[in-house]
């Protein structure tokens, strides 16, 4: 398969993105060209037009897996597996929100609670500190609890919550 010019320039920068977000090159770009074509397209097929080794190419699938990004599929005789990208972008924010929250955020709760617990009777541990702890679980927790309750909204609802941006202070009192 041969990419246009724009093409190319967008993957490769969906690549750069990704080492921004802490996942491989190779996965972002994979993940562009998928969600890019619009169709499945196999490992041989990703390999060949993004010049990656097939060894690369296959574990950076799996990762796309993991994160539900991409989906594996068979054809009518065909032995090949194809690989696709969910083209809905509203799906892939919430699937990668989703998951940077149960990698990251979910242990980072559940060690602060621990932490709060643990120092509300440790005299080794300084009042402002404890202070401190307990307002980091708090915060983390609120915000998690926030993007719980928001992502169930209908996308709808959603959008025109964005477009107001800052003036949605004005729905709330503020």
């Amino acid at each position: 398969m041969k990419l246009s010019k724009t093409m190319r320039e967008v993957v490769l920068h969906w690549g750069e993105m990704g080492t921004s977000w802490g996942v491989n090159r190779s996965v972002g770009q994979i993940h562009a060209l998928l969600y890019l074509v619009g169709k499945p397209l196999t490992a041989e097929e990703i390999s060949d037009t993004l010049s990656l080794a097939r060894s690369n190419v296959s574990t950076s699938l799996k990762e796309l897996q993991d994160w539900d990004l991409v989906e594996r599929r068979q054809q009518l005789g065909d032995r090949r597996d194809y690989f696709t990208a969910d083209g809905d972008l509203w799906d892939v924010l919430i699937k990668v929100a989703d998951g940077r929250k149960k990698r990251e955020l979910d242990p980072t709760i559940e060690m602060l609670a621990y932490a709060a617990d643990a120092c509300k009777d440790d005299s080794d541990t300084p009042p402002d500190v404890r202070k401190r702890i307990a307002e980091m679980h708090r915060f983390v927790s609120t915000m998690t609890n926030w993007y719980e309750q928001v992502k169930t909204l209908p996308r709808a609802t959603l959008l025109k919550l964005m477009a107001l941006g800052a003036r949605v202070a004005k729905f709330v009192g503020m």
